[in-house]
């Protein structure tokens, strides 16, 4: 009988699959693949943090947005020029860099580009801040030629930028494109309130008051809840001379945003202005004091959000000017040279200070650092000496213009008025008077008036060098910027 052996049903073939070698040679292939990209950096790891968060315009916009209505406009910076925190403009910056093609975003910077310059003392500063401020409106415009917001922030930023072209036909070419774009704004929203309220501001710096009045009624009249337009309102009221009212109408716009610290400074030049055309005393006195209420809580609001802007320091300094109090107006010009030992235009304000207060002496080394510039060893000399919170700086001199106009007078009239036989200051004073009547602005009488006493004082001296001169008067109201209160 033959048996048979069973074959196992469950038994493994002794036999390699085909298929099953070519998927094991396919994983081992790929891990060798997956490990070398991690090593060269082709493959990150999973779970990796990644090393740079990525926000949304949308975020950085919101940001700059609520540091607008804080009042920083600004970077915050330590004492050594590091930022502490960003200001909204870097905010919108970088809004703008993460959605490039949001007009929105660009017409938002360009629009707090604009009113940062309310905030900035140095022409050469101001001038570049608007042309960065006009580039970001024509960017908004470009992205979206549509967008009533981008035009009507545009025509903001071309007006302001026409109140410093000296030439009048360029300066009323760009005032005409600025009212163009105010009204292509509201041919694509007749109802656009910001864009009613910029064009009633470009009508008054074409002198086109009651057409201004007529429109920021309007702007009031759907909107006003907008800061800008209360600040429209007050600035055709300035130009109608209601001071008073346009003080009203810049608490309002406070009451909107009480931190934005440009309409504090416009509303106490308002109330310093008031003051200086009241012809009672007592009533002067207590407006002057209201002045110097407004700028002082410039100056709290500024500490309290880090935030070191001398503007509030030389307004308090032009108050007390105007009162008579030259010693305390010197001392707060110095501060303000704490915070920017390079200006020339506070070496400028102190050198006529000083003059005012009799101190010629070290005015004329104020003066010459704001006029031809000094070394960090005189800017020191040139503010009375450096206390602990002083810095040395090289200052660079500032260009004649109708706003230092001013400092090249005065200093060319003590310049000549100090000239003796031992220190002879007349060939600068001579240089600067021939600079000054070989520009523009010698046709204001006062000016003329200094520069023909400089000649003939140093006529005097130079033909008798035992004479000496005595400081002759200057005039009281010189070109000062007008974007600083």
């Amino acid at each position: 009988m033959n048996i048979y052996q069973k074959r196992s049903i469950f038994r493994r073939r002794n036999e390699s699959s085909v298929y099953r070698m070519f998927l094991w040679v396919v994983l081992i292939l790929g891990a060798i693949w997956l490990i070398r990209s991690v090593q060269v950096g082709d493959v990150k790891p999973l779970f990796q943090p990644t090393a740079t968060p990525t926000r949304f315009a949308l975020s950085y916009a919101n940001e700059g947005d609520a540091l607008f209505t804080a009042g920083k406009l600004e970077d915050s910076k330590s004492e050594d020029g590091t930022v502490t925190s960003p200001g909204a403009i870097t905010a919108f910056r970088q809004a703008a860099e993460v959605d490039p093609n949001n007009a929105k975003v660009w017409a938002d910077l360009a629009r707090i580009q604009t009113y940062s310059t309310a905030l900035l003392v140095n022409q050469e500063d101001i001038l570049v801040r608007l042309d960065e401020a006009v580039a970001s409106a024509e960017k908004a415009v470009e992205v979206n030629p549509d967008d009533s917001y981008a035009h009507a922030v545009h025509a903001f930023a071309l007006d302001w930028s026409a109140s410093y072209i000296s030439d009048n036909r360029d300066r009323q070419a760009l005032l005409t494109k600025s009212e163009q774009e105010a009204v292509r704004a509201l041919q694509l929203d007749n109802a656009n309130a910001l864009a009613l309220a910029f064009y009633a501001e470009v009508l008054v710096d074409q002198q086109k008051w009651t057409q201004a009045q007529q429109y920021i009624d309007q702007a009031l009249g759907l909107d006003p809840t907008l800061m800008d337009v209360h600040r429209v309102h007050a600035y055709v009221l300035e130009s109608l001379g209601e001071y008073a009212l346009a003080i009203e109408a810049y608490d309002r716009a406070i009451a909107i945003t009480p931190n934005l610290t440009f309409l504090y400074l416009r509303a106490g030049a308002g109330y310093r202005r008031l003051a200086s055309e009241s012809p009672n005393e007592d009533i002067q006195r207590q407006l002057y004091e209201t002045s110097l209420e407004y700028f002082a809580q410039t100056a709290r609001i500024n500490e309290q959000l880090g935030v070191r802007d001398p503007v509030p320091y030389l307004s308090i300094a032009r108050t007390y000017s105007q009162m008579g109090e030259f010693f305390i107006a010197i001392r707060n010009v110095q501060k303000t040279l704490e915070f920017q030992p390079e200006n020339p235009v506070f070496y400028g304000e102190l050198g006529v200070l000083y003059h005012k207060n009799r101190n010629y002496e070290t005015g004329i080394l104020a003066l010459k650092c704001a006029v031809r510039g000094c070394t960090a060893e005189e800017s020191c000399d040139g503010r009375g000496g450096c206390g602990t919170n002083d810095t040395p700086a090289e200052v660079k001199g500032l260009a004649l213009s109708a706003s230092t106009i001013y400092y090249y007078d005065v200093y060319a009239s003590e310049l000549a008025a100090l000239s003796t036989a031992k220190k002879n200051y007349c060939e600068e004073a001579l240089a600067i008077a021939g600079e000054i009547e070989a520009s523009e602005y010698d046709a204001d009488p006062n000016i003329a008036a200094d520069i023909t006493v400089v000649r003939t004082i140093c006529a005097g001296v130079n033909a008798d060098p035992s004479a000496g001169g005595d400081v002759t008067a200057t005039p009281e109201a010189g070109a000062t910027p007008t974007a600083t209160p």
